[in-house]
């Protein structure tokens, strides 16, 4: 089985894009951010039309997730507790062939230090709390999005550069490391322990081409569903297409049970 996470930076504008990848990959499961679209406008008949069934939070010109998935998804989560009045669509999950399914687009953070970067943490704390909850269920768990972080110096191609940067704060990434302690695994940086992997490449200063990226978007999984991993990858390629997201695809395979 084929999990996916994709940051599409605007679903109807890059629907085609989105669709092409879809037919390409082939994946089982795909966590979608940055939709930027209300709930009326999310393409859902032409996802269907393409094999995948869909769950989805949208928000108009920000933000927005979703899943996609070749059966039936059963909604169990939209949005985290703890702050009745965060209306950002940041936070979705679902059921789906057997596993339970967070797809997550974590604040960005900057201007830091400020209130953007106080709401990051904040997200982060509600975040990780609800995170500790899924591990008591004893379910495979996958959290999969754009986390907005950096989580090492192996993740970025110029540390120095971010040293001011939300998205490579200490904090943020103490916090980041915590989440791993309750009880998950990067599964990326688990298969790959020591190559320089990016899964994003800004639209400036020729970042792609220069291979100037970072590693902001992960796939998580609790101790249920790691013992099924056995491969993963970036298609960095796709970011290559013209006027393509900022975001490359990340996937995993989990072997069947």
């Amino acid at each position: 089985m084929k999990i996916a996470s994709y940051n599409i930076n605007g679903i109807n504008g890059r629907l085609a894009l989105l669709l092409r990848w879809l037919k390409e990959s082939n994946p089982d499961v795909v966590c979608l951010q940055e939709l930027k679209c209300q709930d009326k406008d999310f393409p859902q008949s032409a996802l269907l039309k393409a094999g995948y069934h869909s769950i989805f939070q949208g928000q108009k010109s920000w933000n927005g997730v979703a899943i996609l998935a070749k059966q039936e998804i059963k909604e169990t989560k939209r949005g985290l507790n703890g702050d009745p009045a965060d209306e950002q669509s940041r936070y979705i999950e679902g059921f789906v062939f057997g596993m339970v399914i967070g797809c997550i687009y974590m604040p960005n953070g900057n201007p830091a230090p400020g209130p953007k970067f106080d709401y990051k943490l904040s997200w982060f704390k509600r975040f990780s709390s609800h995170a500790k909850k899924l591990l008591a269920f004893d379910l495979p768990v996958l959290l999969v999005g754009d986390f907005n972080v950096i989580p090492t110096e192996l993740d970025t191609y110029k540390p120095e550069k971010y040293l001011a940067n939300a998205l490579f704060f200490p904090e943020i990434r103490k916090a980041y490391e915590k989440l791993l302690k309750q009880g998950f695994t990067d599964s990326i940086r688990k298969l790959y322990p020591d190559e320089r992997i990016y899964t994003f490449y800004d639209y400036l200063r020729n970042a792609f081409d220069r291979d100037a990226g970072l590693r902001l978007d992960h796939l998580l999984l609790n101790q249920t569903v790691l013992q099924r991993l056995s491969a993963g990858g970036i298609d960095k390629h796709v970011r290559g297409w013209k006027k393509s997201s900022d975001h490359c695809p990340v996937w995993i395979v989990l072997r069947d049970e």
